[in-house]
């Protein structure tokens, strides 16, 4: 399609601006990106400086090709690429190696995804379900920019999180149209049908799927819906203690670039019913390619990176349960590069006017946090509590082997003849003697005569009583600690 203008002079010389297809664009994106790696290559290893996050490195690209540049058959573009020494590191830290990387995603035309929220973006999907590329907005793309260094700094602290993981920063000037597209992990896999899809933040206003988006035939729903269509996702206490942990640390380091109206990606995969077909693509995910990508990584702190933890069934999804039924969840967090400038301040304050202003989406990064883990650790996410009774099963266990230990303490000690006389009395004492403060080579020698049962029967019920009262005085405090740690919710 071309479109024909006059200039301001009036000569009547036309300019034709050629506006790119779809098609055409994508072609552009992924050659681009293709060039931009491959030009990589021929710089060497160092570490990454300071100055490397503020380089921005351009190329031209026409259709002819050139000496610098392959030839093609889309339009002719220019491609900025944002810190590429910064990116490849990020990339090796994900155990992305370049042909990998290139592989996913210039080998096959990329799959467009439909894009759930209000943002304008496009999403697309590399075919082997590895990458997500997104368009960002001109401040959006400035903005990842001056946060890569603290973004850096945090994935050498802890390359495992639920945060985007970005892999490349690109711009792309075809026939007057700029696209900004960002390269990011891909949290919900597509070879894994996804039962239920949510769009979380915390918040109320206005979260709640729309009718459009109710009637597609994977919708997207928002907290509103959640909370309507379940009571909570159920996890054990170690996994619940791991997911949580990784929320709240990922949402302090928001917290501390001023970041909010971030969302959590939910899918909820129900293991009850049945799996996709296992095809190409599914097989296709087979060997992770890319380290920590998967959600039950991003919440193992502790897994060697050389140990496999998805499985063929799983694709690393975290087990989960609510009721009588089970599942597979897979999240992340995703729309980060929205920061709490002066225009989202003026926005939060106009819609605290017309509605309760701590249930707007906008909102300061410090309660936009507290907000969003209060919502996430009790609402969305619960901890299965162990059954009752199990610390006074502790109590009963310890108590009978007590018993027994005292029984085989004291038998090697008697004779044949005094261990017969004395098996009733140490009936009655129920093995309890041996937290007594009385040894049992101490114990007073008893003759049984026919007219002193009476008398020894007694003193051994007195015994038996006091060693009782001995044994059971520590074991509240023992099991008030047990019940305590127990029912320890961590958040």
């Amino acid at each position: 399609m071309s479109t024909a203008t006059v200039n301001s002079a009036g000569s009547g010389t036309k300019l034709y601006k050629h506006k790119p297809t779809a098609a055409a664009l994508k072609g552009a994106i992924q050659l681009g990106i293709g060039y931009a790696v491959g030009n990589l290559s021929s710089k060497p290893d160092r570490d990454v400086l300071m100055q490397d996050f503020s380089v921005v490195e351009s190329a031209f690209l026409p259709s002819e090709g050139s000496n610098m540049t392959p030839a093609h058959h889309y339009p002719d573009f220019r491609l900025k690429t944002y810190a590429p020494l910064a990116f490849r590191y990020f990339r090796e830290l994900f155990g992305i190696k370049p042909d990998d990387y290139l592989y996913s995603i210039c080998n096959e035309p990329l799959i467009e995804l439909s894009n759930p929220g209000a943002s304008s973006s496009w999403f697309y999907l590399t075919s082997d379900d590895e990458f997500i590329i997104k368009t960002v907005q001109h401040k959006e793309a400035e903005f990842l920019q001056k946060l890569l260094p603290g973004y850096y700094m945090n994935l050498n602290q802890n390359p495992r999180t639920l945060l985007p993981k970005f892999y490349g920063l690109y711009c792309i000037q075809c026939g007057g149209v700029t696209v900004r597209v960002v390269v990011m992990n891909n949290v919900l896999p597509r070879a894994i049908k996804m039962n239920y899809k949510y769009d979380l933040k915390g918040s109320s206003y206005k979260r709640r799927a729309s009718r459009k988006e109710r009637v597609k035939s994977s919708p997207t729903f928002k907290d509103l819906d959640f909370q309507e269509m379940h009571e909570g996702l159920h996890f054990d206490a170690d996994t619940y203690s791991a997911l949580m942990k990784t929320l709240q640390r990922d949402c302090r380091v928001l917290e501390s670039f001023k970041i909010m109206d971030y969302s959590l990606l939910l899918g909820v995969h129900v293991l009850d019913r049945k799996l996709l077909s296992r095809g190409s693509r599914c097989d296709s995910r087979k060997g992770q390619k890319v380290l920590y990508s998967t959600a039950l990584e991003s919440i193992q702190g502790n897994t060697k990176a050389s140990e496999p933890v998805a499985d063929d069934d799983t694709f690393g999804g975290i087990p989960a349960k609510n009721k009588d039924e089970n599942f597979l969840i897979f999240l992340g967090i995703i729309d980060i590069l929205q920061s709490y400038r002066f225009i989202k301040k003026v926005e939060h304050s106009w819609k605290a006017l017309v509605h309760d202003g701590d249930t707007v989406s906008v909102h300061r990064p410090s309660f936009y946090a507290d907000r969003f883990l209060k919502f996430m650790g009790t609402t969305v996410f619960k901890k299965i509590h162990p059954l009752r009774g199990t610390s006074s099963k502790r109590k009963r266990t310890s108590m009978n082997a007590a018993k027994s230990a005292s029984q085989e303490f004291l038998s090697p000690h008697r004779e044949e003849k005094k261990e017969e006389k004395k098996a009733q009395s140490l009936d009655n004492l129920d093995g309890n003697f041996y937290s007594s403060s009385k040894q049992p080579d101490l114990l007073p020698r008893v003759s049984f005569k026919a007219n002193d049962e009476e008398e020894i029967v007694n003193s051994e019920e007195r015994r038996a009583s006091s060693s009782t009262i001995a044994l059971d005085d520590p074991l509240p405090s023992l099991s008030r600690s047990q019940s305590d740690s127990d029912l320890d919710v961590y958040l």
